[in-house]
């Protein structure tokens, strides 16, 4: 199946169904956890144009490991806590944060990023296996509305690798 540009629409209710939609097509019947955090790291970040770097860490012992993304080269580990893929791990919770100079412990990989969002993916048990990172180069770019939405896309993902 070849790639066929769609046009998301500016109001976020439709933006994500549209983009939920897009990560069930392009990772449908597919069960292998690269090939699907593959797909739905190029759909991501072809949807969302202000970001330079969208991707996944995974739950790998103590330390979240790189996983498939799309961007620059980026660190490949991060400790448990650490930056804020760590916190949004340690923490369970998804994280906004609007300017990443700000954030206490942040791990640079781009000095182009200001905003970026996290959301942690879950298994069928709701424990954390890994999480969705997203940085873009303007500042406070991801709202409460991007939250949830990425939250239904994580979820969305997670059901393609647990069923």
């Amino acid at each position: 199946m070849s790639y066929i540009e769609v046009e998301y629409p500016a109001e976020k209710a439709e933006f994500y169904r549209l983009l939920k939609e897009q990560i069930s097509l392009y990772t449908e019947g597919e069960s292998d956890e690269t090939a699907v955090l593959a797909n739905a790291s190029a759909v991501i970040k072809q949807a969302f144009k202000e970001t330079n770097w969208v991707g996944f860490y995974l739950v790998d012992g103590e330390e979240l490991k790189l996983g498939p993304f799309q961007g620059r080269p980026a660190v490949a580990r991060i400790g448990f806590g650490k930056g804020v893929c760590g916190s949004a791990w340690q923490h369970g919770e998804s994280l906004i944060v609007d300017e990443v100079e700000c954030f206490e412990g942040h791990i640079a990989c781009d000095c182009n990023t200001h905003s970026e969002a996290v959301i942690p993916l879950k298994n069928k048990e709701g424990e954390i296996f890994g999480v969705l990172d997203m940085d873009s180069v303007l500042p406070a770019y991801f709202t409460e509305e991007d939250r949830l939405g990425l939250e239904a896309a994580a979820e969305e993902i997670s059901k393609r690798l647990f069923g």
